[in-house]
């Protein structure tokens, strides 16, 4: 137990000094994931003491950088949880079809998995051509692959099997092109998509959304961090408007739980009390 607890110390002092040295804020971040995250990078950069890897990562930026792929969390694919874009594409979209114009908020974006398939949905309901959408983590590494629109050939056919079962029209094959580099997708897609970093710790809102998208992002989390993430979303959108979030995530006993009212339950689509 004793050992436990010193070790929690010097995890907060890790991040107190990631904060302070390179303005990425972690402190917020559940301790038990934190705690496995640095575990693991330790072991990859072979490292045995928390204090050598904290002066480590104070004096080498590329070890931090490389650092940074293990606190932030880079496990997606497209159109995860099929039901979900289902319940977007049927019941979320025909209610944005009819504002002239839209704003899409995907908060935590990883490596653009979600954002390429809502430009797709976006696409086939008619709506893309009028919708920009805001694409925003604060892993620049993550950002940079999200942009590029290019995955790995051998993850396609999950892909393309979760398109079908999110109600997708056509054959996924019809957006992207197969390089030697992997499977490139549509740039025409690109054109609606603006990439940016943003933290949900640190940053505030920067643009009236119709619909925001933080999938699977909040669970990593304490409670004061998630209130202070759904606040961002709540002032963020329009009144009316709606906020999706993972399948293991919940608005009930926030801070903001009164703010918003179940749209699609099962799901966990929310829309905005007005």
């Amino acid at each position: 137990m004793e050992d436990e607890r010193l070790l929690d110390i010097e995890l907060r002092v890790l991040l107190e000094a990631i904060y302070l040295r390179y303005h990425y804020d972690f402190r917020s971040y559940a301790m038990s994931s934190i705690r496995r995250r640095v575990a693991q990078a330790m072991v990859r950069f072979k490292v045995d003491k928390i204090s050598d890897f904290q002066h480590d990562l104070l004096r080498d930026p590329v070890l931090f950088s490389e650092m940074l792929q293990y606190l932030t969390v880079q496990v997606s694919e497209m159109f995860r949880d099929p039901s979900y874009f289902k319940a977007i594409n049927t019941q979320v979209f025909p209610v944005l079809a009819t504002y002239p114009s839209l704003k899409i908020w995907v908060a935590g974006c990883s490596s653009g998995e979600e954002v390429w398939s809502l430009a797709i949905l976006l696409k086939e309901a008619g709506l893309l051509e009028r919708t920009i959408i805001y694409a925003t983590d604060i892993n620049a590494e993550a950002l940079r692959k999200a942009e590029s629109g290019t995955f790995d050939v051998d993850r396609i056919s999950q892909f393309s099997r979760n398109y079908l079962a999110a109600g997708g029209r056509h054959s996924l094959s019809d957006y992207y092109t197969s390089a030697y580099q992997g499977a490139v997708f549509d740039r025409a897609l690109k054109r609606q998509i603006v990439f940016a970093d943003h933290s949900l710790a640190t940053d505030a809102v920067f643009s009236e959304v119709h619909f925001v998208s933080c999938r699977n992002v909040l669970i990593y989390f304490n409670k004061q961090l998630q209130d202070r993430a759904v606040g961002l979303f709540h002032e963020s959108l329009v009144p009316l408007g709606f906020l999706g979030l993972g399948s293991k995530e919940a608005l009930q006993f926030g801070a903001h739980q009164n703010d918003f009212e179940p749209f699609v339950k099962e799901q966990k689509v929310f829309r905005k009390v007005a």
